[in-house]
Parts: C-alpha cells; sequence; structure tokens
C-alpha cells in the first residue's frame, strides 16, 4: 500500500534527506588512497547522531554499519572494513538517517583520486540516468515510465541494469511501496501520484546485468568482476511534478564541481 504524503510530512522528510546530504558531503572531503571505509562509516555515524538523528541502516534487518560501502565490482550492500581505498578504485557509499520519524536514503559513487576514463563514463552515465528517471516522476505516468527511462538511457549506452535491486517508496519505514526498478515497460505498474516520496537509486554495471551475493549474507557484486556505479535521491511528488529532498550539492561543494543539474526538480535554494 502506497503511503501518500502530506506537505508537513514532505518537509520533515526533507530534513532527513538533507542529513545524509550533508553526510555524504562530509565523507567527499575524506575519499582518498589509503583512507578505509570504517574510518569513514565512523565519521557518519558521529555526525549523523550530532544531528539528532539516527544512522537508517546500523541494525536495519541486522545490518551491522552505518554504512554501505561498495567499492568497484560491488554494486550495493557492502559491509566497511580496515582495506585501504586505493588510487584508481570507485566507491559507493550509501547513507540512510532517521530523523523525527522519517527516514532519507541516497547514495553517491565516488572517484578515488584518477580512475580509468572507462569508469568514468560509467558513473557520468549511471548519474545522467537517475534525472532521466526522475523526470518521468510526475503525475500522469507509471512506475515502468521511470524504470523505462532509466534503462533505455542506460542500455543504449552499452552498459548492464541490475534487475534483482530495486528503488522504493519511503517514510516512516526505510522501505515503503512502491518498488521502483531501474528497467520497466512505459505505461505499466503503479500510478504516480501527489504526495508520493520515493528513492530512485540506478545500479548500473560496466559489463552485464547479473550479479553474484558473497558468503557475508550481504556483499552483492557483478558477476563478470567489472565495475559498478550507483547513484540515489530522495524525491517527492508535488503539485504534479518530481521535487529532490536530497541534493549533491554538498558533495559538489566539497570537490569544487560546479553543477546545475538539480534546478529543474527544486523549488527552493538550498
Amino acid at each position: 500500500m502506497i503511503k501518500i504524503k502530506n506537505s508537513e510530512e514532505i518537509e520533515i522528510m526533507r530534513e532527513s534527506a538533507l542529513v545524509v546530504s550533508r553526510t555524504l558531503g562530509i565523507l567527499a572531503k575524506e575519499v582518498k588512497p589509503g583512507v578505509t571505509t570504517l574510518f569513514l562509516d565512523k565519521i557518519a555515524e558521529e555526525y549523523i547522531r550530532s544531528q539528532d538523528a539516527i544512522p537508517g541502516f546500523l541494525g536495519l534487518y541486522d545490518f551491522p554499519n552505518t554504512l554501505c560501502m561498495s567499492p568497484n565490482a560491488q554494486v550495493v550492500h557492502g559491509i566497511p572494513n580496515d582495506k585501504p581505498l586505493q588510487e584508481g578504485d570507485i566507491i559507493s557509499i550509501d547513507c540512510g538517517a532517521l530523523k523525527n520519524g522519517f527516514y532519507g536514503d541516497h547514495a553517491y559513487t565516488f572517484a578515488v583520486g584518477e580512475i580509468e576514463e572507462e569508469t568514468r563514463k560509467l558513473l557520468e552515465v549511471t548519474k545522467q540516468s537517475l534525472y532521466e528517471g526522475i523526470r518521468q516522476l510526475k503525475v500522469g505516468n507509471r512506475v515502468g515510465d521511470v524504470g523505462y527511462a532509466i534503462q533505455k538511457y542506460c542500455e543504449d549506452r552499452g552498459y548492464g541494469v541490475v534487475r534483482e535491486l530495486v528503488g522504493h517508496g519511503l517514510g516512516r519505514k526505510m522501505h515503503e511501496d512502491p518498488e521502483m526498478p531501474n528497467y520497466g515497460k512505459r505505461g505499466r505498474g503503479k500510478k504516480l501520484m501527489n504526495g508520493m516520496v520515493v528513492a530512485i537509486e540506478p545500479m548500473i554495471n560496466l559489463g552485464t546485468h547479473r550479479i553474484n551475493h558473497l558468503s557475508d549474507g550481504w556483499t552483492i557484486l557483478t558477476k563478470d568482476g567489472k565495475p559498478s556505479a550507483h547513484f540515489e535521491h530522495d524525491i517527492a511528488i508535488v503539485n504534479g511534478k518530481p521535487e529532490l529532498l536530497s541534493t549533491f550539492k554538498y558533495i559538489y561543494d566539497a570537490l569544487g564541481i560546479v553543477s546545475d543539474e538539480e534546478l529543474e526538480f527544486n523549488s527552493t535554494t538550498l
């Protein structure tokens, strides 16, 4: 059952999402060769708690950490460890926070130093596919329109779209209806309505879309060992159109990146 949010609830959810956004911005300054994912996990937990929020992933379904940290061929749900990041790695950081009874949840894939051109392009295409999907998140469309836009954009460029893992509704629970696949057919699936809040999160592979599971019960990686990228935003449907609750602004400020990619989805200046 889809749980529609009123305007007050959406603004509370914006606060939760921005806790995550600021956390990712802090981490952006720390992602570098020689740093461990456990170190980054500790920074994230301390900051989230300083914002009168609770780490959204820690203990959720018995997950052991604050962040899902997935380098290189790991798609999602990687567990932080004491292995240092290396020059040329990429690292997907997925973060959640619970504040005032509502969750925020979004992700960004970072380059560790200089990365190969084909990997840089994977990151670029995956992030752009996120916005292709968000543009379809409007009243009158269906869930399948969002997934179709992401799938077509990525597959037209030769990338693999993971099927087994999907985006989701967001609210008082981390995972609510509806599921938001990154593939689909136009005009299919549940209707999109004002007041829906969802997390859209393309998980796109450089090679095959097929995946494997590690024996730790969490980590998912590409079947062919090629890199995978993951980007995620929290979005509400307001006045028939998509409105971002999360932002990559803090990441871009930390990295010195100038971007206007979010302007069309913002109602206010953050």
